[in-house]
């Protein structure tokens, strides 16, 4: 057995004695500080800090990047300006998901990539085979450490360790050169909680100190780590999805429900617009909704979901909502099966229990706290 990989904070995670790590596609990561139920809720209602180095960071240069990018990405990365974020989507000529990802616009002809930890050999490898120009690809992965800061306090305890103004800063734009705990770091105000909150991209070697300091900044905020778990639960809640569950290379865009970061008209085109415009064109055959458990049981992922005798497709994440104390799921579904209230049955180890189709995403920001912030 080979190895598993450790992010530059993993020393640290000794600090909580009750700190639980899993093998999570190769690399050794904590599942849960203190428990996933108290760090979801410290999310919602305070804060949390994830490492999540283990994520891939590229950087795309040349005169052609903003050409190749639009190429190779489902979004317009046109309507960029420098210091703005967007997510996007890697796709392959079947309309299938190589990869979902964000873009942030360093300058004109300077791009940084930031992808899933699971896939970056297959996008390294994707995006060399289509480069063109004078586009150059460096995989600065191994270098770079992120921390995501997430939760109503995020803000205020960012403010505590830096000069910059971020309380201003608008969803998905970011600072390039920021300091931060003393350090040098790109920051954004992106998430994947459905929380406002900010992501810390910093050479590798400045991630311990700054895990550090933001810690003990937020203290008296409750903020706390938190791990895979609840940052699981969390993108559940607010229907972000999960690549290899939600989206893969079977699974398009717009099955997902990802229409409106699919830009089909966009000058150029992309890897993958004729087969979407396709099965736009043609109506879709399935697409991911919300369940709810009427029976008694959890919905889990690959669990098949039935009409009659007739699978009809399958969950694609579930569990005990944290927040809303219910059990639900995020199904992939036949088209005919996908309106509102509609009755299936999930089979749980054996047993065909009763759901209905429901409204997703299930947690909102908006309905608590003020405007949300895009996926």
């Amino acid at each position: 057995m080979s190895e598993l990989r450790r992010t530059p904070l993993f020393p640290l995670y000794a600090g909580c004695p009750a700190v639980r790590c899993i093998d999570f596609g190769g690399w050794e990561l904590p599942v849960q500080f203190y428990g996933i139920q108290r760090e979801h809720d410290a999310v919602r209602g305070q804060a949390g800090l994830f490492d999540v180095s283990h994520m891939g960071e590229f950087i795309v240069t040349g005169q052609n990047a903003e050409a190749f990018l639009q190429r190779m990405t489902t979004n317009d990365v046109s309507r960029l300006s420098t210091g703005q974020a967007q997510y996007t989507l890697l796709c392959y000529p079947n309309g299938g998901v190589v990869d979902d990802l964000l873009i942030y616009k360093l300058n004109q002809d300077q791009y940084l990539l930031v992808v899933n930890a699971s896939n970056i050999e297959k996008d390294f490898a994707w995006l060399s085979e289509h480069l063109l120009g004078d586009v150059v690809l460096e995989n600065r992965s191994e270098q770079t450490a992120l921390l995501a800061l997430q939760g109503p306090a995020a803000a205020q305890i960012l403010a505590r360790v830096t000069a910059e103004p971020i309380g201003k800063l608008a969803p998905f734009y970011f600072l390039h050169q920021a300091e931060v705990c003393g350090r040098k770091a790109l920051v954004s105000r992106t998430g994947y909680t459905g929380e406002d909150g900010f992501e810390i991209y910093l050479d590798s070697g400045d991630a311990p100190h700054v895990w550090r300091e933001l810690l003990r900044a937020g203290e008296i905020d409750g903020l706390i780590p938190a791990g895979l778990g609840a940052r699981d639960t969390l993108r559940f809640e607010a229907k972000l999805p999960l690549y290899g569950q939600e989206l893969s290379k079977d699974i398009s865009p717009l099955e997902a429900g990802l229409g409106m970061f699919v830009k089909l008209a966009k000058e150029g085109g992309f890897i993958g617009r004729e087969a979407l415009e396709r099965q736009k064109q043609e109506g879709l055959t399935r697409k991911l909704v919300g369940i709810e458990m009427l029976d008694r049981g959890i919905p889990r992922s690959h669990y098949p979901v039935f009409a009659g005798d007739r699978q009809i497709g399958e969950v694609t994440t579930g569990t005990q909502s944290p927040t809303l104390k219910r059990n639900l799921g995020l199904a992939l579904l036949d088209i005919a099966y996908t309106e509102l209230d509609t009755e299936v049955w999930v089979e749980i180890r054996g047993k065909r229990l009763k759901a209905a189709v429901i409204k997703a995403p299930f947690y909102k920001r908006t309905q608590t706290t003020g405007e949300g912030a895009k996926p």
